[in-house]
């Protein structure tokens, strides 16, 4: 590869980003307002509240600055020195060569580079390079806020939980490999969606599932009822030992495509589009009458299917247990397919991460984007219809 090849252009940074600018935005901004911090703590010679015999001086707040850029308009805090004497010339800089300075800042914070490639970033726009403690500082404190929400207390319970994976190309030792991205979702109480977990796996083994769902339970996660997931081996043995006491939902979107396995490649009839139709019955009772039809139906023409079918449908009904308004959301593992079809977008640029903190830190973004847009959204369930339906079921038992 090139070396022009190795530094994405501003239309790639922001086809990696997706069509949310905002996105893209936030990273510059973000990233600039530590270039401004690291500054300060070279110029002082120490960081806020540090007592240091190399210390120069001392910061005294802040003042805003407002930086228009292509990517949007960027609002800093610049930090300031008792003495006045500090001063920037990152803006200046920023100005002059915003297009290829925009690809190096997307590039340093998505793509891992090496602190080599971080020092001639930083001295290109701020006229000097810094010690390899303060870039150390830079990368560690971008990498803070994303460790902190991967790492939060789970106090609150969580009735539903959604769980899948999807496999991303990493470089690992020199040998690119495909690595599993295990993704948790939670729906709370309040009815609202919220990313409670993004860890990578060499593979969706028992044992990378049990240790992902056991760092939940650790982190305080309790109170799950139902589990929607995909049937894969190793995730379903972890969840029996973890999770023993929720209710298991497969998902019924990837059982339709197991189907296809089990028919002729060239069927053209409407036998999977009747299936499809039985997900859409009002109870159990309805779905479960539709099914044995399309057994009578179906069972001379796709023995293979039919069989198949009869032996491992019952766990794609669970979602008939909750309240018929949930039926729609909590059937599928759709909602976590959405935000992967989002981190692919992301991704399809870079095709292969140059290391393993690369590929978590561009998709843990992502999540804590889409987990704040959520708890800003109107709620995704009605959950009083959940407590319902529980008091219902304890008058009848009683």
């Amino acid at each position: 590869m090139t070396k022009r090849e190795n530094k994405p252009s501003l239309a790639a940074v922001k086809e990696l980003m997706g069509a949310n600018h905002d996105a893209l935005r936030e990273i510059v901004q973000d990233l600039l307002q530590e270039m401004l911090e690291g500054e300060m703590t070279e110029a002082l010679g120490a960081v806020k509240s540090e007592r240091s015999d190399a210390r120069v001086g001392y910061r005294s707040g802040h003042y805003n600055r407002t930086l228009i850029t292509r990517v949007g308009k960027l609002e800093l805090r610049v930090p300031q020195d008792r003495d006045g004497r500090f001063s920037t010339e990152l803006f200046e800089r920023y100005q002059r060569s915003e297009q290829a300075l925009v690809a190096a800042l997307a590039e340093m914070y998505v793509q891992g580079v090496s602190t080599r490639k971080v020092k001639a970033i930083t001295e290109e726009l701020c006229g000097h390079s810094f010690s390899a403690s303060t870039i150390s500082a830079i990368n560690k404190r971008l990498d803070d806020s994303l460790t902190a929400f991967a790492r939060r207390r789970l106090d609150e319970p969580f009735a539903y939980l959604i769980i899948d994976a999807k496999y991303e190309k990493v470089r690992q030792a020199g040998v690119v490999r495909s690595c599993a991205v295990l993704v948790a979702l939670g729906v709370d109480w309040e009815g609202r969606r919220q990313i409670l977990a993004v860890e990578l796996a060499n593979r969706e083994s028992r044992s990378s599932w049990k240790d992902f769902l056991v760092g939940l339970r650790d982190r305080g996660l309790h109170g799950v009822e139902y589990i929607v997931a995909d049937d894969h081996a190793g995730l379903r043995a972890a969840v029996r030992e973890v999770l023993p006491d929720a209710w298991f939902q497969r998902c019924y979107v990837h059982f339709l495509r197991n189907a296809l396995d089990h028919l002729p490649r060239k069927a053209d009839d409407d036998c999977l589009q009747e299936l499809r139709w039985i997900y859409d019955r009002r109870d159990l009772s309805e779905a479960k009458s539709d099914l044995a039809a399309w057994l009578r139906k179906w069972s001379p023409r796709y023995p293979k299917l039919t069989s198949w079918a009869e032996e491992t449908i019952e766990e794609t009904f669970t979602f008939y247990r909750l309240p018929r308004q949930h039926h729609k959301h909590m059937k599928s593992t759709n909602m976590l397919e959405r935000f992967n079809e989002e981190i692919k977008r992301r991704t399809i640029v870079l095709r292969i991460f140059p290391n393993e903190d690369s590929c978590l830190r561009l998709i843990r973004s992502l999540a804590v984007e889409t987990h704040e847009n959520w708890l800003e959204a109107n709620r995704y369930l009605n959950m009083n219809d959940l407590k319902e339906m529980k008091k219902d079921d304890l008058r009848q038992a009683a």
